[in-house]
């Protein structure tokens, strides 16, 4: 105990200095929106490389479901395929019948660098930033749903503001009926579980009904969130509370797809002067 005194005592300008040198830049950054800019825009940069590394080992490990993924994605577009197609009977072609949403979106292939699943907020950092055309707001979605929103991010890097967040919000529609409805995680504490919100209560809902996103949000419509596993979850005398189980697997995520909306500039340009004029 005496030589440990000792030690502090000789060294105590040094421990003082780090202290000091500490506490100048915690204030910096956080009274300065550059500085704090810059340091968070840096910070996802070392902390995205250092996930990107353990992440690569954890990959190799689960080949084998993400090869069942893979192969189940690739089978459902085949089957898109096949229905897009149509012979010509006349002539030796075949012709492509286009979609309503054909060519509005783009779709961005990114890595997971890390995953939180059972925080209160849960984030994702992803291996793909704004040098490979990746902006705050985007969606970010699996072959199997939805995954969450682009928070922000740096030249390489980007993080996620996951599903699994009580601040994100995506609009749904049932299936049979087509009624609009908003998914959220709600207070659960399950990350395969969601709440499909704002459903009349006159609504007849079947359980396992498959419920999909609407296209009204950052997200193309047509896209399977998950099915309904209960019904009478009431949130009032109007509406009800829809308990789904996700698609989207948010404990085995590797690979996911950033939709870019290439109509989305006009789209909030219009709404803008149609508020102004209202």
């Amino acid at each position: 105990m005496r030589n440990l005194w000792l030690f502090l005592i000789r060294y105590n300008a040094i421990f003082w200095f780090i202290l000091f040198f500490v506490t100048s830049i915690i204030l910096v950054v956080r009274h300065n929106n550059f500085q704090r800019s810059s340091f968070i825009s840096s910070s996802n940069v070392v902390i995205g490389s250092y996930y990107q590394q353990v992440n690569s080992w954890k990959s190799y490990l689960s080949l084998h479901e993400t090869n069942e993924e893979l192969a189940a994605e690739n089978g459902a577009l085949r089957q898109q395929i096949q229905n897009l197609l149509q012979v010509d009977t006349t002539a030796d072609t075949i012709r492509i019948i286009d979609s309503i949403e054909q060519g509005r979106y783009a779709f961005i292939v990114a890595n997971v660098a890390n995953n939180s699943v059972h925080k209160k907020n849960n984030y994702l950092t992803l291996d793909k930033g704004s040098a490979d055309g990746v902006e705050k707001g985007m969606g970010v979605i699996t072959s199997n749903g939805v995954v969450g929103v682009i928070l922000q991010t740096s030249a390489h890097f980007s993080s996620v503001q996951s599903l699994l967040h009580p601040d994100t919000r995506v609009s749904v529609v049932l299936d049979s009926t087509g009624v609009i409805g908003s998914l959220v995680w709600g207070n659960s504490i399950d990350h395969r579980y969601g709440v499909v919100r704002d459903i009349p209560n006159h609504v007849q809902v079947e359980k396992d009904e498959k419920v999909y996103t609407s296209g009204f949000s950052l997200f193309p419509a047509g896209i399977q969130v998950g099915k309904i596993m209960e019904t009478g979850v009431s949130s009032g005398e109007s509406f009800l509370d829809l308990k789904i189980e996700l698609s989207t697997n948010f404990s085995n995520l590797h690979h996911v797809y950033v939709v870019k909306d290439l109509l989305i500039k006009e789209k909030e340009e219009l709404e803008a002067d149609s508020e102004n004029n209202g």
